[in-house]
């Protein structure tokens, strides 16, 4: 019962911090993914696939998420030790280039954390969890099994030689990829085979019995049975406002996109070819022709 317990305890925690705040969906912003994971047993399961490891003990591995220690207004979705080894976790469902700057954010928090009592400025070195950025990604865009994600490819100057370096790996973990990953953690295959449901049940019903539907089928399936027969109400809710930022997301990026055809296409009427290529680039650009043009 680990799992129930810690999943509800979580959650819980979550509200009660936000009581008296006006953020009465502030706990539904835990994603699912975390939720699952939340428990040590499924995590360890997830990092020896993802690593080819072979630890048994859950109590070797220690937690220590960035819970409501948010720097720069973000937190971390999950991260812990074990073995010496530092591990950073962020789930996604949609790309974006800065996550390595925001590990290396995450990181240097917990760092601070850890060599708070500790002296930097002795003979002696300071020794630290070696780190790894993982990054799951379960978005609508088409991306490959595996990439890397560097913190170089935002410098705005790439030198020969990279004085600070972050590398992130990025795993597709939607239905149909990553097979050999899949097939060693049940728990993270049966997680994208409950996203697909929903998704798919999306395109021809209400959100709500989208979700429902899902679960319903997987506790029958023995897929994330357990975990959703013992947080059935509250996968419920994490589910919809999830999908529902999702689609909100979506939506945005889609009219964002048309907003700026638009401006192209009028800028192409007077031929002002400089202007659709300088605010490619130029955002602040971009905001004054979208003024100039009422958009």
């Amino acid at each position: 019962m680990e799992k129930q317990s810690n999943v509800t305890k979580n959650l819980r925690g979550y509200a009660d911090k936000e009581k008296g705040k006006g953020g009465i969906n502030r706990i539904y912003k835990s994603r699912l993914f975390e939720m699952i994971f939340s428990s040590k047993r499924e995590l360890l399961e997830l990092y020896n696939a993802v690593n080819g490891t072979s630890y048994e003990n859950p109590e070797e591995l220690e937690v220590n998420t960035l819970e409501n220690a948010i720097y720069m207004s973000m937190r971390n979705d999950l991260s812990f030790i074990i073995d010496s080894r530092l591990a950073l976790y962020e789930h996604q469902s949609t790309y974006n280039p800065n996550l390595p700057l925001r590990f290396l954010m995450y990181t240097a928090n917990l760092y601070s954390n850890m060599t708070k009592d500790r002296s930097l400025y002795g003979s002696r070195p300071v020794r630290l969890p070696a780190p790894g950025f993982m990054i799951f990604y379960n978005g609508l865009a088409e991306q490959p099994d595996r990439q890397i994600i560097k913190l170089s490819d935002v410098y705005e100057v790439q030198d020969k030689e990279i004085s600070l370096e972050l590398k992130a790996v990025m795993l597709n973990i939607n239905r149909g990829h990553n097979k050999r990953l899949m097939d060693k953690c049940k728990t993270l295959k049966d997680y994208s085979i409950y996203v697909d449901k929903v998704r798919e049940y999306t395109k021809s019903m209400q959100l709500e019995d989208a979700v429902e539907k899902a679960i319903t089928e997987c506790i029958e399936d023995d897929i994330l049975a357990e975990f959703l027969r013992n947080n059935r109400t509250e996968a419920k809710n994490v589910s919809i406002f999830e999908y529902d930022e999702e689609r909100h997301i979506r939506q945005t990026q889609e009219e964002g996109e048309e907003r700026v055809n638009h401006l192209n296409r009028l800028l192409a009427r007077q031929n002002r070819t400089d202007d659709i290529v300088r605010a490619a680039s130029d955002k602040e650009w971009q905001e004054k022709l979208f003024k100039e043009f009422g958009l």
